[in-house]
């Protein structure tokens, strides 16, 4: 009995060593997800609109350069940027508005960049586990100062990969949802051409 006793003691002992905190986790997934940094990444965000219901964008953003689809109301609207310009194509009027970004700022979309820095200014607790994922809960600490950081969040990591599985917050009020993470964009994807809608409406509105 004392020779089982003493093997079971190994083994949780093993165990233990082998365990991570929510912290590791997510410091991980940062890493992994860096490791692709020059491959772009692609994802989908869900957004609950009043009214409109659900509404789901595609994102593809490489560098300084995004594209985003999205389908609303019946029609698709596609909106290309380069940090500088943006161009937004609506299917339904077959209209390409193009317009200056504000303070010409980086195109990373702001809730891409929610998967960095993401235990940042949270308290981050592990609350629950399956065989192929991590479940946390991110609830922002008294002591972050940042408006625009969300209240709380909940993050789903994949074992194996450390890939995000998904990240569900509330921005501006509006439960939104970022799932299907991937990598690979190419460049001719996310850079605009006129040529692809002939025939279409240009809008030029840059200041």
């Amino acid at each position: 009995m004392k020779r089982i006793l003493s093997f079971l003691s190994a083994l949780v002992f093993a165990v233990s060593a082998l365990a991570q905190s929510p912290r590791e986790i997510i410091v991980r997934m940062e890493a992994e997800m860096d490791k692709h940094a020059d491959e772009g990444i692609i994802l989908t965000l869900d957004t609950k609109v009043p009214i409109l219901g659900t509404v789901t964008m595609r994102i593809h953003s490489r560098g300084e350069k995004a594209r985003s689809d999205t389908k609303m109301m019946g029609q698709q609207i596609t909106t290309w940027t380069d940090g500088v310009t943006e161009w937004t194509y609506t299917s339904k009027t077959h209209t390409v508005t193009i317009t200056s970004v504000a303070g010409s700022k980086s195109a990373e979309n702001g809730d891409v960049a929610l998967l960095s820095g993401i235990a940042d200014g949270y308290d981050v607790t592990l609350t629950k586990e399956t065989a192929d994922a991590w479940y946390i809960a991110c609830r922002r600490l008294a002591s972050n100062t940042d408006k625009d950081a969300p209240g709380k969040m909940e993050l789903v990591v994949a074992k194996g990969t450390y890939y995000p599985k998904s990240l569900k917050t509330k921005v501006k009020g509006l439960t939104v949802t970022m799932h299907d993470v991937s990598f690979g964009v190419s460049e001719k994807y996310v850079t605009f051409n006129l040529n692809d809608y002939p025939g279409a409406v240009v809008e030029d509105k840059r200041d």
